[in-house]
């Protein structure tokens, strides 16, 4: 089994170990209807993008339109 020639620094040590650091996803405001949405993505809740509409926003079911499926 291989063995380590040298002692590696504290230093490169905790380098390699910041990349585990847990990173909460940033948020922008939508435009045009001022939700939270991921920045450079469509606005989940209303479809646009760059004051655009690219997708219809989703509508729930009724309870009703759940029974006839």
């Amino acid at each position: 089994m291989a063995n380590p020639k040298r002692k590696h620094t504290r230093s490169r040590r905790d380098t390699r170990r910041s990349q585990w650091k847990i990173s909460f996803e940033t948020l922008s405001k939508c435009s045009n209807c001022g939700a939270l949405k991921i920045p450079h993505h469509v606005c989940p809740s209303c479809g646009f993008y760059n004051e655009k509409l690219i997708t219809a926003p989703k509508q729930e079911k009724t309870k009703e339109e759940e029974k006839r499926s």
